[in-house]
């Protein structure tokens, strides 16, 4: 995602090379972060082009770009289609996602996303809505807890973690993230930052509903695309990848969307095999190293 000042988004020349194929046109940089893509999406767009951005968070306000072919709107892009509407744009020339957290979240301690905070257990990206990552331990029951740190955690103990916590949680009270990492030590297995850090993504991909928002957000890109259009989308962890890929394969059905028959794709991938981060860039940032860029053109 889209970095504060000072840092670069990962393959930004690469993802922004594969999205822009008329200068004139209107693109959309859905998870618009520090502003890097759409800076960069802006600097190769003619005067006639346009750029929607979205984001959750309103700390983007104060990174905004000041340019009169960018609009800014402090939403979930699950919504692409109401707020193009609104705006009474009816088809995109390319839709570029940059998905998971943004740099600026892990940075500022206070936002609880990190498993070595001594913040809040928090995970928010919308700091409007209610529902917190303390919220889910406290109120969720054993199974859907266990659902959550298996599918989206993918650990192997996610049963007999979420059957002890619903036990300790009762005489028990952990205030912050430290405090929970901690709780979570008899559990580890494998390297602990890494056990850890999916663990705190299960729950932070449960909070932001990042899996029902990234299905929503494809789905609608099959109508507002003009033919020609291209989609581009990063992606840092294997859910998140597998629903791209078979979105833009025509089999959606697989993910549990019966809207589409399998193989059944409006799409022509630009890059038959998996773009990722080169030796150089990972050095440079470390995160880089789990990207997976993924492309195609409405046919």
């Amino acid at each position: 995602m889209s970095e504060q000042a000072g840092h670069i988004p990962v393959l930004l020349k690469e993802s922004v090379d594969l999205l822009i194929s008329d200068p004139s046109g209107v693109y959309v940089d859905l998870t618009y972060g520090g502003g890097g893509h759409s800076r960069e999406i802006l600097g190769r767009l003619s005067d006639k082009g346009k750029l929607i951005a979205f984001d959750t968070d309103q700390d983007a306000v104060h990174k905004l770009i000041r340019d009169k072919r960018f609009q800014w709107i402090h939403a979930n892009f699950r919504y692409l289609k109401k707020y193009l509407r609104y705006y009474k744009i009816e088809k995109v020339d390319g839709v570029l996602a940059d998905l998971g957290v943004s740099s600026f979240h892990l940075d500022e301690e206070e936002r609880g996303f990190s498993f070595q905070s001594d913040a809040p257990l928090d995970m928010r990206m919308n700091m409007e809505q209610e529902m917190t990552a303390a919220d889910i331990l406290a109120q969720y029951p054993e199974d859907k807890l266990s659902r959550i740190w298996s599918e989206y955690a993918e650990v192997t103990n996610a049963a007999k973690m979420a059957a002890k916590w619903t036990s300790d949680r009762k005489s028990i009270r952990l205030r912050t993230c430290r405090e929970f990492a901690q709780w979570l030590g008899p559990f580890i297995y494998g390297p602990r930052n890494k056990f850890l850090a999916k663990v705190f993504q299960g729950l932070r991909i449960e909070v932001n509903q990042e899996m029902e928002s990234l299905k929503d957000v494809l789905l609608q890109t099959e109508s507002l695309m003009a033919t020609g259009g291209r989609i581009v989308v990063l992606s840092y962890h294997s859910l998140e990848d597998r629903m791209v890929k078979q979105f833009l394969r025509g089999e959606m059905a697989e993910a549990g969307l019966p809207w589409s028959k399998a193989g059944n794709s409006q799409w022509r991938l630009l890059n038959k095999n998996v773009m990722q981060a080169s030796e150089e860039e990972i050095k440079r940032n470390p995160r880089s190293r789990s990207v997976r860029l993924r492309a195609a053109v409405k046919i």
